[in-house]
């Protein structure tokens, strides 16, 4: 999975994906509201906020790496969630939270985030490996800190 993520200097970048970034920090620090209020403030429209914010991830530090969050679709099935956490525990990583939607239409959106500080392997065999787990319908890297 990380084969499908590349790191670049800001500089390249067009301005926009920064202003991405920004509108996102103030939605996250709480100094905009609402999703409108800081794509004004930072100068894009809302549809480019939209279509990039899960795009663009600023890491806090290159050699940093210590927290990762992870967003999973699951089937509706006893003990595919157990399976996805026993395959996290073979690689060493601590689950700060869960978060797990009700099951609409037999599938259901969780929400992990962990230390991955004394992960294991790459972080991209653990994305790969997590993939193959029965009953794991989609999986992303919402980021990494």
């Amino acid at each position: 999975m990380l084969k499908d993520y590349l790191i670049v200097e800001k500089s390249a970048l067009p301005d926009y994906f920064l202003k991405v970034v920004e509108a996102r920090r103030l939605l996250e620090s709480g100094a905009c509201q609402q999703v409108s209020g800081a794509c004004e403030q930072v100068g894009i429209s809302r549809s480019t906020y939209y279509k990039y914010k899960d795009k663009v991830i600023e890491p806090t530090s290159l050699t940093a790496g210590r927290k990762a969050v992870l967003l999973l679709m699951l089937d509706h099935q006893s003990g595919v969630l157990s399976k996805v956490l026993n395959r996290l525990t073979g690689f060493a990583v601590n689950i700060l939270t869960i978060t797990q939607s009700l099951p609409i239409h037999d599938r259901a959106s969780v929400t992990i985030s962990m230390d991955i500080s004394e992960l294991s392997d790459t972080l991209d065999a653990m994305l790969d490996t997590l993939s193959q787990v029965p009953g794991v319908e989609s999986l992303r890297l919402v980021a990494v800190e």
